[in-house]
């Protein structure tokens, strides 16, 4: 190892800190930027253009969408999630549907645009008929009709699955009926959309069964329902108008209700309303508008002892702020989560639960928490030397009532089904089992039976080849569009901050992960989304490096010459790597690794900047432990 490297990384990790901190906002916490989205865009020209005289009032921002995304077209002709993104058919129709429901104009200005992009769905679909639309999109989604539907309907919208009544038949009938039944029932309805999906499922049940209604006597249960589940739509439609904050998933609900005589309702204003406020100034929208919990969340964990001592109590207050004190009016959660935005559209769910749990932990004065990832001595004063434990207490019950029954951790809702963000997720429950880690021995209750439950889930859902699949991210050069190199760093990071006493399965599964990290590493010391995959990215190298770090921590170098001398040839790589892919800790290109809801991909421009920190923290530790031999 050259001499250099320990200080070469000491060096790294003060400028990336620095870099961190600099993206915080005026009042403390982090706010992030999301990338701009194709999908989002072009749903929301859709949205803007059905409202009632839309083509008059939204006619300047639809053109300057649709000049956006024919600058951010892909070379082949289709569209991604994010202009770095490669072309998927979900984007491209929604883009080819935006620009068909614009008119004659938009036609003959983007011709050339409108020509690449039926060529590629051609290619891709097999031709631009109807029935050859509906039957890629069976393909890309499978039996989940969380999306498939959603863009079928806006391909009727955007005139491109035939006239009007006939191409509603195309688009599948959702039991939107079954909203007016008491919320308490949905988890044993097993609806086939996921559950934050719920406006959508009113909105296009009902725009389907307007434009092609059911057979008597089920028409006549659908037109009796009608009302009561638009009540319900404006009952859960959040103060800022954006279900979610997410554009994709508003737009879906305004047009929808425009397209079924609604476009004048409360609800599709408000909608709009939000659209019209989060439109970027070179005519695009992001999917969602921030992550500003969860960002603030991986910064504070990323960060640890460089945080300013002076950031604490604002940070503290700024958290627990953000913790829901009352039911939650969508989901119908219970007080004690969090959300991963500060805006009205944001529902409480486990990861954010779990993020908000363990840095409030590391914010906590260092005379009440134990564990490594404390804050400096801070001066004493009545807001220093006051603990979160109230928050703690009830964010830790929070998290034990959505447990599933698999021992897993769900995103929202307990038991809802077998869909994505419904079902037990890897790296929820790993998330969750670190939470109640941290704040062990001091709550009122004993996670310990949870928690088992939990390693258990984990146990049983590792693969042979000991890797996990991650819920909130992916890599598009992967089979299935999996990231089992992010799944299972961020599962193993977690579980290497457990103690092995208690949970026999532990030791056994540490080093599964350990090993499949190992083997998943590319010559050169990077990582990429899976073995071999040579589409690294600072994100995946920086989890695959701080989980390995935490795993020599946690003693898994002691599993013998071979695993020990083969991790510690991989960190002392990896480091190298890492401070070429960031340029010695001052430059982060961020990856499209983020899965959104749905399978949209996005990029955040805090993801590689706190993925680095933590990483450069974890192997300056590392080099400088007598453990690593490697000390200087």
């Amino acid at each position: 190892m050259p001499d250099s490297l320990p200080t070469r990384l000491r060096d790294a990790l003060t400028a990336s800190c620095q870099h961190l901190l600099s993206e915080r906002t005026a009042s403390g916490h982090w706010e992030g930027w999301l990338s701009s989205s194709a999908l989002s865009t072009a749903t929301a020209v859709l949205a803007l253009l059905k409202s009632p005289d839309g083509p008059r009032r939204h006619a300047g921002l639809a053109a300057k969408a649709l000049d956006w995304l024919a600058d951010t077209q892909t070379h082949s002709g289709g569209w991604g999630d994010t202009p770095v993104s490669r072309p998927n058919i979900a984007t491209t129709l929604l883009c080819w549907a935006a620009f068909g429901l614009a008119g004659e104009e938009a036609a003959a200005v983007h011709a050339e645009t409108l020509r690449r992009c039926e060529d590629w769905i051609s290619k891709e679909a097999g031709s631009t008929a109807p029935p050859e639309l509906a039957a890629a999109l069976v393909r890309r989604y499978g039996r989940d009709k969380t999306f498939a539907v959603p863009i079928l309907m806006a391909c009727a919208i955007g005139k491109r699955l035939g006239p009007e009544p006939d191409c509603w038949r195309l688009v599948s009938a959702l039991p939107f009926e079954l909203a007016s039944l008491p919320r308490t029932w949905f988890a044993a309805l097993r609806l086939p959309v996921v559950s934050y999906a719920l406006p959508a499922l009113i909105a296009i049940g009902q725009v389907r069964h307007h434009h092609a209604p059911a057979l008597w006597p089920w028409s006549r249960v659908r037109r009796a329902a009608a009302g009561r589940t638009l009540r319900l739509l404006e009952e859960i439609q959040p103060e800022g108008g954006g279900f979610l904050e997410a554009t994709p998933l508003t737009s879906f609900v305004s047009m929808a209700l425009s397209a079924a005589g609604q476009g004048e309702a409360g609800t599709t204003e408000a909608a709009n309303g939000f659209l019209l406020r989060s439109v970027r100034p070179d005519g695009s929208w992001p999917i969602d508008t921030n992550l500003a919990t969860w960002g603030t969340t991986l910064s504070i964990k990323a960060l640890g002892s460089a945080l300013p001592a002076e950031a604490v109590p604002g940070l503290r207050h700024w958290l627990e702020n953000q913790q829901y004190k009352v039911r939650h009016p969508y989901c119908l959660s219970e007080p004690g989560g969090w959300a991963w935005t500060d805006l009205p559209g944001g529902v409480p769910d486990a990861d954010d639960t779990a993020g908000a749990l363990l840095a409030l932990h590391g914010l906590e004065p260092p005379a009440l928490a134990s564990g490594s990832c404390n804050l400096p001595q801070q001066t004493k004063s009545p807001e220093n030397t006051r603990t979160s434990l109230p928050a703690a207490e009830a964010g830790s019950r929070w998290l034990a009532g959505l447990q599933n029954r698999d021992g897993g951790m769900p995103t929202f809702c307990k038991g809802w089904g077998a869909l994505p963000f419904d079902r037990s997720a890897p790296d929820l429950t790993a998330h969750a089992l670190a939470a109640w880690q941290a704040w062990r021995g001091r709550l009122a209750g004993d996670p310990l039976p949870a928690m088992r439950r939990a390693v258990d889930f984990l146990a049983r859902t590792q693969r042979a080849d000991g890797a996990w699949l991650p819920l909130w991210f992916g890599n598009e050069w992967e089979a299935d569009e999996a990231n089992p190199v992010f799944g299972t760093a961020t599962v193993l990071k977690y579980l290497c901050l457990l103690p092995a006493a208690g949970f026999p399965a532990l030791s056994r599964v540490r080093a599964a992960a350990a090993g499949f990290l190992l083997k998943s590493r590319l010559p050169d010391g990077r990582w990429g989304g899976g073995p071999g995959n040579p589409h690294a990215s600072i994100e995946e190298t920086a989890a695959a490096i701080e989980a390995l770090a935490g795993f020599a921590k946690a003693g898994g170098d002691n599993s013998g010459p071979i695993l020990s001398a083969e991790l510690r040839e991989a960190l002392e790589s990896g480091a190298e790597a890492l401070l070429a892919l960031t340029s010695g800790g001052t430059r982060f290109a961020p990856a499209p690794i983020g899965l959104y809801f749905a399978r949209l991909w996005y990029h955040e421009r805090l993801y590689p900047v706190i993925g680095a920190t933590g990483a450069l923290r974890a192997l300056v530790e590392y080099f400088s432990s007598p453990a690593s031999g490697s000390e200087r």
